[in-house]
């Protein structure tokens, strides 16, 4: 593994929760922390931005008493993410928050910002990128991320188009680091299927839309619970991205699903009093794994399920290839 001690240490799946747009909570964090997995939310999820410095202070609080009462097992270490997109208007405003309370992993979406791996390597902080595609992969790194997180096709929310295969093998040819997997995680069987093809870390996020401390409304939660990938459907119409989105969602909102058109002057739109926060809240986005989701669940007992999977999978790939 090439990931740096301080987070394999107190990691007990080999996992990182995605930082989910509206859904992520400072109280799922702290759950997926404690079950021993790197939990994240995204920064903007906090509003106004004052909040998040409220949110940090409640993860890092609940998670050194934890520590305290469980030295056997302490948590796992957390992550904020950060858009780095010319419309967040609060980058550096958040970044700033994350600095003071050092903030021990920072995820960058969209574009490479070499002033945020400065920053939070001047506290000693790690950051990694997400990437759709190798030549993405390859900017990155030369950015000054630490890690990558590769989306393959068929995540959830904004999402890349190749196979997990053909990425994470392409990434590999000329990158040992920290790499973590994207795009249809559901399962510990999905969990060592991650590792195999040469990632580090699977990187999940639909699953934890459906589970108790998810900040959507039930009828969303539900939703997954009912669906599987073919009601998943991939468009640029909501964002101006290509997203994996609920078809479901889409008819709920009066659209028609095999009618949409990207309007060619909507752009992403990542700014605190944007257009994105109703989008999103209306438009649910989701990934093709979530079949394997069945009930909506705690955060603790999704990733318990996912666990006891993952130590079952690998002794049956012992057992295969023995």
């Amino acid at each position: 593994m090439s990931l740096p001690e301080f987070m394999t240490k107190h990691l007990r799946l080999p996992v990182m929760a995605a930082p989910m747009f509206i859904a992520s909570t400072p109280e799922q964090v702290i759950e997926q922390c404690k079950a021993g997995v790197i939990g994240s939310l995204p920064a903007l999820n906090a509003r106004p931005q004052s909040q998040l410095e409220d949110w940090i202070l409640q993860i890092q609080t609940a998670l050194t008493e934890y520590d305290a009462a469980n030295p056997e097992s302490p948590s796992a270490p957390f992550a904020i993410n950060q858009i780095s997109h010319p419309t967040n208007d609060r980058l550096m405003g958040d970044l700033d928050i994350i600095a003071k309370y050092k903030v021990p992993i920072v995820i960058i979406s969209l574009y490479v910002a070499p002033q945020i791996c400065e920053v939070v390597h001047s506290y000693g902080g790690i950051v990694f990128n997400d990437v759709i595609s190798n030549r993405q992969a390859k900017k990155a790194v030369d950015g000054g991320v630490d890690g990558l997180i590769a989306v393959a096709a068929g995540a959830g929310g904004h999402t890349g188009s190749t196979s997990p295969f053909a990425l994470v093998s392409e990434i590999r040819e000329w990158w040992d680091g920290p790499l973590a997997l994207s795009g249809c995680i559901a399962t510990g069987q999905n969990i060592l299927a991650a590792l195999a093809t040469g990632a580090d870390l699977a990187y999940i996020g639909s699953p934890f839309i459906a589970t108790s401390e998810a900040n959507v409304i039930d009828e969303y939660k539900e939703m997954i619970v009912e669906s599987s990938a073919q009601d998943i459907i991939n468009s640029d119409a909501f964002s101006g991205a290509s997203a994996n989105f609920l078809i479901g969602s889409i008819k709920r909102a009066g659209l028609d699903p095999q009618n949409l058109k990207r309007n060619p002057e909507k752009s992403l739109d990542a700014s605190e009093n944007g257009q994105a926060l109703n989008t999103w809240k209306d438009i649910w986005g989701c990934g093709q794994g979530i079949a394997a989701v069945k009930e909506v669940v705690s955060t603790a007992e999704l990733i318990d399920r996912m666990t006891r999977e993952f130590v079952a999978a690998k002794a049956d790939f012992v057992k295969r290839i023995s």
